[in-house]
């Protein structure tokens, strides 16, 4: 039987977090568990494995409330002891303080993935709501009480040594995508588009990919870009592709199906981010891996991490941050230059295959539960309390961990 470990998101679970249940789900010596505050509607989670904390109606904004302030919820806790998780894997850092409670009810070590904004962000930004103040009040004790912070980039791991976490109880890991899963329909003809992925924040840099293909429509016809995702600057965003006169259609937001449909037929993938005035910036961008691993170009820029995720003059050609003329000539090469760019699509596969293949991340992040629960287990940490259950099948344990 599969030792059970828990995920922790207090929203299960966005749209754009299809990482978290990719990974979860290509565990193989462990059972991923997963605990939310509450149901995002975005990407569904295995039923009969998650469980929530709050919920529909008053009271299970109640419970959340309670949970949340007094770390009080019973239910939540005698279902969770059932199961006996090994590990609470929480995503994020302002979740990671929230699931600190649990972790200690279920006397397990905790493991925290940052993921960029939780770390790269002011201070007086993320004190802008109630999860971010207490996020930073708790800041420093989660760094001596997790077991393991993963950071999925060198400029995530820099900006968290930064903060005061100690240096051998960070790891660097690249959660990966599924290579089999990310594979093009070679049915598919390539078409003259340019693809953008993200949501229509500042941090995203659509307003430079705009600039950039009205600039390069004007020079060359037949170019047309496809903008998938949605946010609180998408009216400004469309009023400014008319201005310019940029052809290009915004989708909203696509489910995954979507997306491969496009990354299949665009030529080039191009989402120029930026830092933004809060600090965010792209810890890393796992849109950039799935893109080169249906052997899509890429244009962007050379913002956080991504220059990890997009080798420059490789797998793509990176633009310094806002300079929409340098994306301009980027875009006209990789939209013209045929050999160009089918070496470009060539190495950003081989790349993928060989640095970012989901099913050897996820062996090595097993490898790392391992080497905490056996150094939790070594320093003599007494155990959760046996329960009736201890002896009942994966399926039985299944079957009442349910919403």
């Amino acid at each position: 039987m599969r030792p059970p470990v828990l995920i922790y998101r207090d929203r299960l679970l966005y749209p754009s977090e299809t990482f978290i249940r990719e990974q979860a789900e290509s565990l193989e010596r462990f059972i991923p568990y997963y605990l939310g505050a509450r149901p995002q509607p975005g990407i569904e989670t295995p039923p009969e494995r998650t469980q929530f904390i709050g919920g529909a109606g008053s009271i299970g904004r109640i419970n959340e409330i309670l949970f949340k302030g007094l770390h009080l919820s019973p239910l939540t806790m005698s279902r969770l002891r059932r199961i006996r998780p090994q590990l609470v894997h929480a995503h994020f850092g302002m979740d990671a303080v929230e699931a600190m409670p649990i972790a200690r009810q279920l006397r397990v070590p905790l493991v925290v993935t940052y993921h960029g904004h939780d770390v790269n962000q002011s201070d007086e930004a993320t004190a802008m709501n109630r999860r971010g103040r207490r996020y930073l009040r708790h800041r420093h004790k989660l760094g001596r009480v997790s077991s393991l912070n993963i950071v999925v980039s060198r400029n995530v791991q820099r900006d968290l040594l930064a903060r005061g976490f100690v240096n051998r109880n960070v790891f660097l890991h690249y959660i990966g995508v599924d290579v089999r899963k990310f594979s093009r329909d070679s049915t598919a003809p390539r078409q003259n588009i340019v693809l953008f992925v993200g949501r229509l924040v500042e941090m995203k840099g659509c307003e430079y990919a705009i600039r950039a293909m009205a600039a390069l429509q004007q020079q060359t016809s037949g170019m047309r870009l496809v903008i998938i995702g949605d946010g609180p600057l998408r009216s400004s965003l469309e009023t400014l592709a008319r201005q310019l006169n940029c052809h290009c259609e915004f989708l909203g937001v696509q489910p995954p199906e979507a997306v491969h449909y496009w990354m299949s037929r665009a030529r080039v993938f191009c989402t120029p981010s930026v830092t933004a005035k809060s600090g965010n910036v792209e810890a890393f961008g796992m849109v950039f891996i799935e893109a080169q691993a249906m052997e899509l170009p890429v244009v962007s820029t050379t913002a956080g991490g991504i220059p990890e995720a997009v080798e420059d003059g490789v797998t793509g050609l990176l633009a310094p941050e806002k300079n929409w003329r340098a994306l301009t000539s980027h875009l006209h090469t990789m939209l013209t230059d045929g050999v160009a760019w089918k070496k470009f699509s060539l190495a950003g596969k081989e790349r993928v295959a060989r640095y970012f293949n989901l099913e050897k991340q996820t062996r090595i992040l097993e490898t790392k539960y391992e080497e905490v629960i056996e150094a939790w287990l070594s320093r003599g940490v007494e155990k959760s309390p046996s329960t009736t259950e201890e002896t009942a099948t994966q399926d039985e344990m299944a079957g009442q961990f349910v919403r």
